[in-house]
């Protein structure tokens, strides 16, 4: 009887990878989406993936993985008031403020503030033209073909500052493997300490990490010219996936759609167990 048993447990295996591996990709709304495994940078899924998009907020990714490896988490940032009176999102810095790096990086990444990634670049580099060379030089050193910075927040430069979703993806997988970029990028909320004023509480604005089962990451943005856009990563087992979505009025579900069709390819189910 056992006999039997084995073979037909065997099939049954078979039976469900071939389900899994023959599963139709997503239909997503963005403009260009990657879905990249971390380990060895294998994209499942690719739409417009080379395209020329902006990366509107999603830049801070950049700034972050540059900013840890070039900077001293415990260096006090001194607020300037070019960088209080940067437009866009903001983590409502003024002019004299002083906080460390790495209250600053987290202030960056968790409400995207604009006005923390100019503290942030002026810190580590002493300008921000200087820091965007080494965001350049990083993007160059990872590989990516169609990418270049001239600002480390994102704002519009509807000439020199653009990306694609595969480089996007490239340089994220890059971050992914930092462990402190991984604990920053994860963190849904935080209290941001001040050395000269009290300290702000702030919340992630990537809904995934509290909506979607083992989410870890990463960024939002958005620009009246990038649209709506979401970086995106999720990690069960040892499988880390990241979904990049570009120009989207869903990047919630879009996202969504190809985080669950990456863990369906790899055969893992919402607890990281095979299925």
């Amino acid at each position: 009887m056992y006999r039997r048993i084995i073979p037909l447990f065997l099939s049954v295996i078979l039976w469900a990878n071939a389900v899994l591996a023959a599963s139709p990709a997503p239909q997503v709304e963005a403009e260009a989406a990657v879905l990249m495994v971390v380990s060895g940078n294998q994209v499942l899924f690719e739409k417009n993936g080379k395209g020329i998009m902006y990366p509107a907020s999603t830049t801070k990714i950049m700034t972050l993985i540059t900013a840890l490896e070039k900077g001293n988490p415990n260096n006090i940032v001194t607020v300037s008031s070019s960088d209080a009176a940067c437009e866009g999102s903001s983590l409502e810095l003024k002019a004299g403020n002083q906080l460390t790096l790495r209250n600053a990086m987290y202030g960056m990444m968790l409400v995207s503030g604009n006005d923390a990634a100019e503290a942030i670049a002026e810190n580590v580099a002493g300008s921000i033209p200087s820091f965007v060379e080494l965001m350049n030089a990083n993007a160059e050193k990872l590989g990516t073909t169609s990418t270049h910075f001239t600002n480390p927040h994102g704002l519009p430069d509807p000439i020199n500052h653009y990306t694609t979703a595969h480089d996007l993806a490239l340089i994220t997988a890059y971050g992914m493997k930092n462990p402190e970029f991984v604990k920053i990028v994860s963190t849904r909320d935080y209290d941001v300490n001040f050395l000269n004023r009290s300290k702000i509480h702030v919340n992630n604005t990537n809904k995934l990490l509290k909506a979607y089962p083992s989410s870890n990451g990463v960024k939002t943005g958005y620009t009246n010219d990038a649209g709506d856009c979401l970086v995106a990563s999720a990690k069960r087992g040892e499988v880390q996936l990241i979904a990049v979505i570009l120009n989207s009025d869903y990047r919630w579900d879009d996202a969504t759609k190809l985080l669950d069709y990456g863990f369906q390819q790899v055969g893992l189910d919402k607890k990281g167990k095979p299925y």
